[in-house]
């Protein structure tokens, strides 16, 4: 039922402009004592059936289905016959104990009662058209919002649910390296995976997290990184800035710092890899580059993984940050630049 949709905040902003609009009319009639017209409650009765007829049938049934015309033939029919009842039945009454406030020179009454036609049915006419179209305005808007956040919502959820296998792929391959090397510290790197893992479990799915935490999972994954390399690779990994206080979507940085363990090692086996992470008042900024090694190609910037952090960004962070990946044939270069306003 119609009736039943209408909540609490919008009977009281109905009572509220029925009081302003009641207290208009009947302002000059009170400050001068005078008694309002004896018709007056009739005519106001008239005047809330047409704004609720208006505001319940003709715009839902009529203007907000693009019947336009049907609407406003109805509209203009249904004030004639109201103008008529008006003229008839209740101008003489209400023309002789009118408050003199509206009265005007004998010569200018018909200026006077249209006047108070227009004031007393077309003006809530009018508004009722008004308050149910911008109603159902903000009505599609918030359902267009919330549809639209939904949908955002679904896709991040679909982009997270593809770091995981990313991730254990590229973890798997550390844990072998160290097997075949038999290396004393693959119980540790075991322990670490652990670590990022419940990590990922728990905070990769909240919308933000705290920097600190995305900091030190970064810096547990290049300790994981660091265990398979040999101990001539050049590795760099710079932290600046202050991190508390700061919120920042996880995981966003770590594909890239994956791609440089990934490629970062040439067709002689030599390892160069730099991480900068700058911190700002509002801003970060994450720069990382490594050796072009033996099989990185122009995957590198257009794989699963860069394009995935891509859409996150365009959905996360739209219009605040700035990415620009490329190669000067010896290095190849991420920078992201990220607004956190």
């Amino acid at each position: 039922m119609v009736l039943g949709k209408i909540n609490l905040r919008q009977i009281l902003a109905h009572m509220a402009i029925w009081t302003g609009f009641i207290a208009f009319l009947l302002y000059p009639t009170i400050v001068q004592g005078r008694r309002a017209p004896s018709n007056f409650p009739y005519n106001l009765c008239l005047a809330i059936v047409l704004f609720y007829l208006n505001y319940f049938v003709l715009v839902p049934k009529l203007l907000l289905k693009k019947r336009t015309i049907m609407y406003v033939a109805l509209s203009f029919t249904l004030l004639l016959l109201v103008l008529f009842v008006f003229d008839f039945y209740f101008r003489p009454q209400f023309s002789d104990n009118l408050s003199t406030t509206f009265r005007r020179p004998s010569n200018r009454i018909s200026f006077r009662l249209p006047l108070m036609f227009i004031m007393l049915f077309c003006v809530p006419f009018t508004v009722s058209t008004v308050i149910k179209v911008y109603g159902e305005w903000r009505k599609n808007e918030d359902l267009r919002k919330a549809t639209e956040k939904e949908k955002i919502d679904s896709e991040l959820r679909f982009l997270k649910t593809q770091l995981n296998p990313h991730f254990l792929f590229n973890s798997l391959n550390t844990i072998y390296s160290l097997s075949v090397k038999k290396s004393d510290e693959t119980p540790e790197a075991i322990m670490n995976i652990s670590e990022l893992m419940r990590y990922m479990l728990y905070e990769a799915n909240r919308d933000k997290v705290p920097l600190a935490k995305e900091i030190n999972y970064l810096k547990s994954y290049v300790q994981l990184q660091r265990q398979r390399l040999s101990r001539d690779a050049n590795l760099k990994l710079k932290i600046s800035g202050k991190e508390e206080g700061k919120m920042v979507a996880p995981m966003l940085f770590i594909v890239f710092i994956e791609n440089a363990f990934k490629y970062g090692t040439d067709f002689q086996g030599k390892t160069d890899i730099e991480i900068n992470l700058s911190i700002k008042d509002r801003s970060i900024c994450l720069y990382v580059k490594n050796i072009i090694g033996a099989h990185q190609s122009r995957e590198g910037s257009s794989g699963i993984g860069i394009e995935n952090v891509r859409n996150r960004l365009n959905l996360l962070y739209p219009d605040a940050y700035d990415l620009t990946i490329g190669d000067n044939g010896v290095h190849y270069e991420v920078n992201l630049h990220l607004n956190l306003n």
